[in-house]
C-alpha cells in the first residue's frame, strides 16, 4: 500500500442534518425501486419463453449490470446519510473504485451490443439469425466482461499508485479517481491525463459509435414500410433515451480537468442511482412485449 492513510472520510452530499434525513428517505426509495425494477426484468427475461431474442438477452445483462452498478455506491450513501462519521477503509475504497468502473463499463459495452443488434435487425434482416446467433451473443457478452475488467483494472492500478500522506477527507460520497487525485501527495497531472484518456475516451468513443450507428439505422429506415419504421423507431427511441441519460453525465464527469465542481456530486448521483432506475422504466413502459411477459409471469 503506497500510503500512510488507512482510511478515508467521505464528505457525502451535504453536512446539513435536516437535508441528510431527506436524502436518506429519497435515496432509499430510489435504490429499492432500482433493485425491484431491474430484478423484475432479469427474472422475467430468464423465465419467459417469449423474450428469447438477442435484444432481451442483452437487456438481461444491462439490468444486471445496472443493479450491481447502483449497489456499488447507493447503500453506503444511504447509510452514511444517518452516520456521524462517514469512514471507509483504504482497501474498501480501492474495491469501490474497481467495482464502480467494472459495472459501469459493462453497462456501456452492453448498450453498444444492443445498438449493434438493432443495426443488424434493421439493416441486414435476412442475415439477422445467422449473425446474431445465441453463441455469438454469448461471446460478445464475454468480451464485454473482459473489456470491463481491463478498464477497471487500469483504474485500480492508477488509484493504487497514488500516495496519501495527509488529508483524508474525500469531497464526494464514494471513492473515484477525480476526488482521490485531490488528496494525493504528488503531482497528479500525468495520472489525470491517463484517467481522461481511459474513462473519458471510453465514454466519448462509445457515445460517438452509438450516434453513428443510429444515423445509419435512421438512414436505412427510409426503405422500410410505415409500420416497419414505426416499430423500429419505437425500439431505437427507448435505447437512445437510455444512451443519452447515461453518457451525458458520464462524459461530463470524466472528460473535464482534475478540478472538481460542486455540481459533480449531483451529476454522479444521477448516473449512479438515477439512470439504473430509469432503464427498467423506459424499457418496460415503451415495450409491449416486456409488459405482456411480466403480466403472464407474475399474474400466474
Amino acid at each position: 500500500m503506497n500510503s500512510s492513510v488507512t482510511e478515508f472520510i467521505l464528505f457525502g452530499l451535504t453536512q446539513d442534518a435536516g437535508k441528510q434525513k431527506a436524502i436518506f428517505t429519497v435515496l432509499l426509495m430510489l435504490y429499492l425501486a432500482t433493485l425491484l425494477g431491474n430484478f423484475l426484468i432479469v427474472v422475467t427475461i430468464k423465465k419467459s419463453r417469449t423474450l428469447g431474442s438477442p435484444m432481451y438477452f442483452f437487456l438481461f445483462y444491462l439490468s444486471f449490470a445496472d443493479a450491481c452498478f447502483s449497489t456499488t455506491t447507493a447503500p453506503r450513501l444511504i447509510v452514511d446519510a444517518l452516520s456521524q462519521k462517514k469512514t471507509i477503509s483504504y482497501n474498501e475504497c480501492m474495491t469501490q473504485v474497481f467495482a464502480t468502473h467494472f459495472f459501469g463499463c459493462m453497462g456501456i459495452f452492453v448498450l453498444i451490443l444492443m445498438a449493434f443488434d438493432h443495426y443488424v435487425a434493421i439493416c441486414k434482416p435476412l442475415r439477422y439469425t445467422a449473425i446474431m446467433s445465441r453463441h455469438v451473443c454469448r461471446v460478445l457478452v464475454i468480451l464485454g466482461w473482459v473489456g470491463s475488467c481491463i478498464h477497471s483494472s487500469a483504474q485500480l492500478f492508477l488509484a493504487l499508485r497514488l500516495p496519501f500522506c495527509g488529508p483524508n477527507v474525500i469531497d464526494h460520497y464514494f471513492c473515484d479517481l477525480q476526488p482521490l487525485l485531490k488528496l494525493a501527495c504528488m503531482d497528479t497531472y500525468v495520472i489525470n491525463l491517463l484517467v481522461v484518456s481511459n474513462s473519458g475516451a471510453i465514454c466519448m468513443v462509445s457515445f460517438i459509435i452509438l450516434l453513428i450507428s443510429y444515423i445509419i439505422i435512421l438512414y436505412s429506415l427510409r426503405n422500410h414500410s410505415a409500420e416497419g419504421r414505426r416499430k423500429a423507431l419505437s425500439t431505437c427511441t427507448s435505447h437512445f433515451i437510455v444512451v443519452v441519460l447515461f453518457f451525458g453525465p458520464c462524459i461530463f464527469i470524466y472528460t473535464h480537468p482534475a478540478t472538481t465542481f460542486p455540481v459533480d456530486k449531483m451529476v454522479a448521483v444521477f448516473y449512479t442511482i438515477g439512470t439504473p432506475l430509469l432503464n427498467p422504466l423506459i424499457y418496460t413502459l415503451r415495450n409491449a412485449e416486456v409488459k405482456n411477459a411480466m403480466k403472464k409471469l407474475w399474474c400466474s
